[in-house]
């Protein structure tokens, strides 16, 4: 079977599981989401949504932020871990907002990879769900199923993005994208399967 059947096969599987695809952030617009996003680096998104509520409602814009003590901030997102350098990311890029960006976040992704704590898989989450400008971030659950799908050889997320991105129509990227990580998350777990167990493995694996 060819990786281009395989992705049909994949496509096909997650869309009939998957119908509706809310983003897994609570947010209230593209600001709130960049920082939900960042706050979500080596930390569950259940987790950053229980911290989220207590930051917004002391800050919830880049000017608000800009006026909250980074020792503050820290203290808040502390369960989210990495809080000192996720603090001072914070902090920093709600100034840049501010004075570069007239208070918003721009619509571009050179532009939000070169703030601080803003990697390009920030960028491009923040671009899809926030914008809806077609993009595939890679995560680990992406990366781990790409290669377990056998759609991607990729030995990084840079590689398994480009694969990926060729394999699938560009208007799917955004909807695949959390397809996908809901499919890792509840199916295709690291430990929960081997290759063989999940049905879309199971599938592939006997196509």
């Amino acid at each position: 079977m060819t990786r281009a059947e395989r992705a049909r096969i994949v496509a096909g599987r997650l869309e009939e599981l998957y119908p509706e695809t809310p983003i897994p952030l609570d947010h209230r617009d593209p600001y709130t989401l960049l920082v939900a996003v960042l706050l979500s680096a080596q930390c569950t998104d259940v987790r950053v949504n229980q911290v989220t509520p207590a930051l917004f409602d002391l800050a919830d814009t880049p000017a608000d932020m800009t006026r909250v003590p980074v020792a503050r901030i820290r203290e808040i997102i502390r369960p989210c871990g990495l809080s000192p350098r996720k603090s001072a990311a914070i902090s920093e890029l709600s100034r840049i907002l501010v004075e570069e960006h007239g208070g918003q976040v721009p619509a571009d992704m050179a532009a939000l990879e070169r703030l601080p704590g803003v990697g390009h898989k920030t960028a491009s989450v923040v671009m899809a769900q926030a914008f809806g400008v077609p993009a595939f971030p890679v995560d680990t659950h992406i990366h781990r199923l790409a290669k377990r799908w056998r759609l991607s050889s990729g030995k990084n997320v840079v590689q398994t993005e480009k694969d990926l991105k060729k394999l699938f129509p560009r208007e799917r990227w955004n909807r695949l994208h959390l397809q996908i990580i809901f499919y890792g998350r509840e199916h295709c777990t690291a430990r929960g399967c081997d290759g063989k167990t999940c049905p879309i493995c199971r599938e592939l694996n006997t196509a």
